[in-house]
């Protein structure tokens, strides 16, 4: 099985590209999706989260108020970090598990969907990695027009995470975004067919045509040696 890691930063468009990929019938493991669920109410990711910021971040029927959440932790760092310390390893069992789901289907490329893919250590599971990459003040306008917010904010939130500039360093396969919609359409046609090469053989392994293989193989040499 081939994990292709995909990051960005917010508003860069990763989210457009995982669309891409599932236009194309690749399968993505959304960590945010994931995210989410491990904040619904009466979740372990709930009740740890709630303990620690109170009562105040629940609406009435309970749920986690996420905006306010998120003004909460985009506005002070060490409330960031003990939010990602309290729900990563919510995220992580999700993450495996969906994974775990579409290897029993046999799909052989998978999309891995995480913003904080470098942060959570998750890039060394995943091989390329591709990462969505535009320009500081075209992520911090972008950003303000999507969520009609003041630029103060705007700039809160963009430098709350890892610098587009430094992930962009570590990636295998860089889509530069800072253009029009065709021109991403333009990369990503070609990163597509980098991500669909065959398999090498160590990525055969691990799918579960592989495995099945490999059980074969074991099977059929117990056979021959009785």
């Amino acid at each position: 099985m081939r994990i292709v890691g995909l990051t960005g930063g917010i508003s860069s468009g990763k989210s457009t590209v995982s669309n891409l990929f599932k236009s194309h019938d690749i399968p993505v493991v959304d960590a945010d999706v994931v995210a989410r669920a491990a904040l619904d109410k009466g979740t372990g990711g709930w009740r740890k989260v709630v303990a620690a910021f109170g009562q105040e971040i629940l609406l009435e029927n309970g749920e986690v108020n996420r905006p306010r959440l998120g003004q909460i932790v985009f506005s002070d760092p060490d409330k960031r970090q003990l939010l990602n310390r309290l729900l990563a390893p919510h995220i992580s069992s999700g993450i495996f598990w969906e994974i775990v789901k579409l290897w029993m289907k046999g799909h052989k490329i998978i999309v891995l969907d995480v913003p904080l893919l470098f942060e959570a250590k998750m890039d060394k599971f995943t091989k390329p990695i591709i990462v969505v990459w535009v320009d500081p003040e075209t992520q911090i306008q972008r950003l303000m027009a999507r969520d009609r917010s003041i630029e103060e904010d705007a700039r809160n939130r963009v430098n709350a995470q890892m610098s587009l500039d430094v992930k962009r360093s570590k990636a295998d396969i860089i889509i530069d975004n800072s253009g029009s919609l065709d021109d991403l359409n333009e990369q990503f046609q070609k990163v597509l067919s980098e991500v669909s090469k065959p398999l090498t053989w160590i990525e055969f392994w691990r799918s579960r045509q592989g495995g099945l293989t490999a059980l074969a193989l074991v099977t059929l040499g117990v056979l021959l040696f009785r």
